[in-house]
C-alpha cells in the first residue's frame, strides 16, 4: 500500500450537501472583534476568503489565532466576548451551532476514534441525509482511492502510519461536506518530509472542493506553502 500523498495529485473527487450552496461561496469576517477578560485580541477585523484560496493567519502560541478558528466554527468558550459578523456568502453564521455552520475544521491530533474501523471514521463524517449502507459506503471507498488508500476500509486505526492518519482525518472532514476549511496547524507535529506531501496534499483537496480556507500557523513554511495571502496576527490589532 502507498505512504505517501504523491499518487492522488490528478485524482480528486468532491463532495456536495445536498443543502450546501449550489455555487462555492466566499467565507467573510466584518467588523470582527474578540476579548478575552476585557483584553483585546483583536478588533475590527474584515476579512473575505474567495472560494479555493488558502489565507494564512501567522503569529505566536496565545496570540489569538486558534481561538478566532474556534469562533468561526462556533465552538468558542464563553469566556470570550466576540462581536461582529461571520458570513457564508450572504448566509450570516454568528449566531448558529457548530453543527448549523457547515465548516470544517483540523486540529494538530488527528483525532480518529480508535474503537472505530477506517471505514466507521469516515461514515461518521458522512452527513445523515446521505442514506442507505450502499451510498455511504460508496463515498468511503471513492474517498479512500482518492487518497491511495484503496482496501483501508476494515483496517484499525492503530495500524496506520502517521501519514496516513492524517490523510484519514483530512477525509472525514471532506466527506462531513463543508462549506469552508479551517487548519488549526495541522502540520506542526509531522516530520518535515511528511509535513511537505501532507501539506500538499491538504491544499490540493481544498481547492479541488472550492472551500475558502483559513490557516493559521507559526511556522513561514507553512504560510509560504499556501501561495496565497499572508496576514500577521499583530496587524490585526487594532
Amino acid at each position: 500500500m502507498p505512504n505517501d500523498t504523491s499518487n492522488t495529485k490528478n485524482n480528486i473527487n468532491t463532495y456536495h450537501r445536498a443543502d450546501a450552496p449550489k455555487h462555492p461561496v466566499p467565507l467573510h469576517l466584518q467588523e470582527f472583534s474578540l476579548k478575552l477578560r476585557g483584553k483585546s485580541l483583536f478588533s475590527g477585523l474584515n476579512l473575505n476568503i474567495n472560494p479555493g484560496e488558502i489565507t494564512t493567519l501567522m503569529g505566536p502560541s496565545g496570540c489569538g489565532k486558534s481561538s478566532l478558528l474556534a469562533a468561526i466554527s462556533g465552538t468558542l468558550s464563553s469566556e470570550f466576548f466576540v462581536s461582529g459578523i461571520i458570513c457564508l456568502g450572504d448566509f450570516d453564521l454568528t449566531i448558529l451551532p457548530p453543527e448549523q455552520r457547515h465548516i470544517g475544521m483540523l486540529f494538530q491530533e488527528d483525532l480518529l476514534f480508535p474503537h472505530m474501523s477506517v471505514g466507521e471514521n469516515l461514515s461518521f463524517g458522512i452527513p445523515f441525509s446521505v442514506k442507505g449502507k450502499k451510498a455511504r459506503a460508496e463515498l468511503i471507498n471513492q474517498a479512500l482511492e482518492d487518497a491511495g488508500l484503496s482496501g483501508f476500509a476494515n483496517r484499525d486505526p492503530a495500524t496506520l502510519s502517521g501519514g496516513q492518519r492524517a490523510r484519514i482525518a483530512v477525509l472525514r472532514t471532506l466527506l462531513s461536506q463543508p462549506s469552508a476549511l479551517l487548519l488549526d496547524e495541522p502540520f506542526s507535529k509531522l516530520d518535515v518530509e511528511l509535513r511537505e506531501r501532507f501539506r500538499a496534499f491538504v491544499f490540493r483537496h481544498a481547492k479541488a472542493h472550492q472551500l475558502p480556507t483559513l490557516l493559521v500557523t507559526h511556522d513561514p513554511d507553512d504560510a509560504q506553502s499556501t501561495g496565497g495571502r499572508v496576514l500577521k496576527m499583530s496587524d490585526l490589532n487594532n
